[in-house]
């Protein structure tokens, strides 16, 4: 067998493997039974690269080293006796295991319900707006939190308005480079992985096709839709490849090609909306004030600020917008009167 005959073979060996392990530590039923059966679909797999093999080189023994799991597999295995299959699907998905999207939204849901006709398959695709914007009120509220505790802080230690002035601009550059850095590094990381898991699966799409559109069959029919009808739709995809490819992702792998977002542009609205919030504290002492007068200005700054936030977050959790917002200005303010009183509790022992 050639090499990538055998990284093939070895590759479906594996993750028949895994599907037998996560299926046994499914609880539910149709998902168990699911990866039961994607498991069965891997080992024909890995059957038909070695028949290909032996065709190719009657004399070669295809894969006759016997299968032994690679140590990351291992890992994975140890960590479904402890952990439900749900809670690891980034580490299986990572593994290139199909099926993860049965943990995503049911079909009764709404905004994500089962197509059952060709048309209807990729149509409903989530905006990337609500995330964004959740991720923006995010940024804006730890920025703001962070730089109001470290300006409070060093106020109470009896620092000169100077002095506080230059920390809360360090604080605000050290806090939104580190923001920007994190992000830049965790959004080029996910492209990677999903760049690569979608490239293989349009290698696996291109070389048998009809495999994939039963196995996407199944994973349709273990999330409410009849198998028939499943099949019907599955085989109708595979006339249009780059729509299959767009649904194989994301209902095989669990991946959306939408989410595959510029590191660049992630890591410039973290700094962005992080510099947002961490400005606001700052306000006051480049307005020229000093003393008491200025750290009473922090505080009914930073007050109003979280309670906005706390009412921009509440669109996100669906809570009461006013016990939101309080909460947040609780918890916010809490950690600001902490700083102050660390801070000039340090300023006493120190100075």
């Amino acid at each position: 067998m050639s090499a990538s005959g055998v990284d093939s073979w070895y590759h479906e060996k594996e993750s028949a493997w895994l599907y037998r392990r996560v299926a046994a530590a499914e609880a539910d039923p149709g998902k168990s039974e699911l990866f039961l059966k994607l498991a069965a679909a891997a080992e024909q797999q890995a059957t038909k690269w070695q028949l290909a093999a032996r065709r190719a080189d009657p004399g070669a023994h295809a894969g006759v080293r016997a299968f032994v799991p690679s140590l990351r597999a291992r890992i994975v295995a140890r960590l479904l006796l402890r952990f439900d299959p749900r809670s690891l699907r980034a580490v299986l998905a990572a593994m290139k295991l199909r099926g993860l999207s049965v943990y995503s939204a049911p079909a009764s849901v709404a905004g994500h319900p089962m197509p059952t006709t060709l048309a209807e398959v990729g149509a409903r695709h989530r905006s990337a707006l609500g995330g964004s914007l959740r991720a923006g009120v995010f940024g804006v509220n730890d920025g703001l939190v962070s730089n109001a505790s470290l300006v409070l802080g060093v106020a109470g230690a009896g620092a000169a308005s100077g002095y506080v002035l230059t920390t809360g601009v360090a604080g605000l550059l050290a806090g939104a480079l580190s923001m920007a850095a994190g992000e830049y590094v965790s959004v080029r990381s996910q492209r990677e992985m999903y760049e690569y898991q979608i490239a293989l699966e349009r290698e696996e799409l291109a070389e048998y096709p009809q495999e994939e559109a039963e196995e996407l069959a199944l994973i349709y029919q273990a999330r409410g839709v009849d198998l028939t009808r499943a099949r019907e739709v599955s085989q109708a995809l595979l006339a249009r490849p780059e729509q299959a490819l767009d649904v194989l992702a994301r209902e095989e792998l669990g991946l959306n090609p939408d989410d595959l977002g510029s590191p660049w542009r992630a890591a410039s609205a973290s700094f962005v909306a992080f510099a947002a919030g961490a400005a606001l504290p700052l306000i006051p002492f480049l307005a020229g004030l000093a003393g008491a007068r200025a750290l009473a200005t922090v505080a009914g700054v930073t007050l109003t600020a979280l309670f906005a936030v706390g009412l921009g977050l509440s669109l996100f959790t669906g809570r009461d917008a006013l016990r939101g917002a309080l909460r947040m200005v609780l918890i916010g303010g809490g950690a600001g009167a902490v700083s102050f009183l660390v801070g000039r509790a340090l300023g006493v022992v120190i100075g």
